[in-house]
């Protein structure tokens, strides 16, 4: 997010500024978007991150002639499986989606089986399937791409760790003061961390989320998972391929997962929850094998599970733009577009994200977003 906005701001040709990025981190060896699963999806509940994850895939594919960088986009699709309990969720946003111009269908089991034959059906009564503007790519080279395009235009990186701020400054723990005319917090899964320390509250923590790298030792006959959508369990144990592998990962169980753990993997999650709902979805990860894994935090919204962008309500000079609760890479483009333009020009001109504005909180008035993978 933080370079997506400097790269967006220093394109602007009406932008005069000077544009300053405190990374705490500039190894990204703890950041939220080097540990990524790097997806991007059109089905969402919410009509808003349809539109901002729509204007991602078309940033993606963009991305060689607007950033020099290719990001393999491979769009092989979502398939999410519901069960009873979970089928008219899955059908209402669907009506969603369709409305907002998806290309998203609903498949009943004979259906799937048939589109997908290396699918068990047991305890699914439907599915739904992006064919289009849904997938992965390389979410690290993104990063990558707009921090330097961001500093080709002239921004400046700085490595260092805000200790506080004010109205118009901001505090290093090296560097000492800044002056600033604008203050953006775009601190990931430590945006509540940093804005506690200018005394405003913002439901934003770290929750910690492990992702597991496995293989199958005898490679199913085709056609096989190999070339599967991100596919989401009833569960919510999800799997995607990834090269010659797989990787795959779930939400922790209730009461396992606090903010701010520590970043360690949680192996157990496999043995007890991924590998039991995949063995049980895809026969053939019955002898799956984890080879690899590793743990990243989201920058997870307590409130309502979507994005907090754009101005404070009292404080005309901060800026938000985070609590993305797992999507915030895909919409990273949008989002660094929108609130470069919130600078700039003083109102959102490309897409209208007021509905993710900060004063919804303390109104208590949620925009609740259901599929949180």
């Amino acid at each position: 997010m933080g370079s997506s906005i400097a790269y967006h701001l220093t394109a602007d040709p009406a932008f005069k500024g000077k544009v300053a990025v405190i990374e705490r981190d500039p190894t990204y060896i703890r950041a939220s978007s080097a540990l990524s699963a790097s997806s991007i999806r059109q089905q969402f509940s919410t009509p808003l991150n349809i539109k901002l994850s729509r204007y991602g895939v078309e940033f993606i594919r963009q991305a060689p002639e607007v950033l020099g960088v290719e990001l393999g986009l491979k769009e092989a699709g979502y398939l999410f499986l519901a069960s009873q309990a979970g089928e008219a969720v899955l059908r209402a946003n669907n009506a969603v989606q369709r409305a907002e111009g998806c290309s998203v269908e609903l498949l009943e089991p004979p259906a799937l089986v048939q589109r997908f034959p290396w699918i068990a059906t047991d305890g699914v009564t439907l599915g739904s399937h992006g064919t289009a503007n849904e997938g992965w790519f390389d979410g690290p080279s993104l990063m990558q791409g707009l921090s330097r395009a961001a500093r080709e235009h002239g921004a400046d990186y700085v490595p260092d760790e805000v200790v506080g701020f004010g109205p118009d400054f901001v505090d290093l723990r090296t560097n000492g003061r800044l002056k600033a005319r604008m203050i953006v917090i775009a601190a990931g899964a430590w945006s509540g961390e940093v804005a506690a320390m200018g005394g405003i509250a913002l439901p934003v923590e770290p929750r910690r989320r492990s992702v597991f790298v496995f293989d199958v030792r005898q490679p199913p006959d085709a056609p096989s998972p190999r070339s599967a959508p991100l596919t989401i369990d009833p569960s919510g144990v999800w799997f995607r391929p990834e090269g010659r592998f797989y990787i795959a990962g779930t939400t922790p169980a209730e009461g396992n997962d606090p903010a701010g753990a520590p970043l360690e993997v949680q192996h157990q999650e496999w043995d007890e929850m991924v590998w039991p709902a995949l063995a049980a979805r895809v026969p053939a990860f019955e002898a799956a094998k984890v080879v690899n894994s590793w743990a990243g935090y989201y920058e997870y919204n307590t409130f309502d599970q979507n994005g907090i962008v754009g101005r404070h309500p009292t404080i005309e000079n901060l800026l938000f733009a985070t609590g993305f609760s797992g999507h915030g890479i895909q919409q990273s483009p949008a989002v660094g577009r929108a609130v470069a333009e919130l600078i700039v020009h003083g109102s959102y001109r490309t897409l209208d994200l007021s509905p993710f504005a900060y004063d919804r909180i303390a109104a208590g008035r949620p925009v609740r977003e259901l599929n949180v993978v």
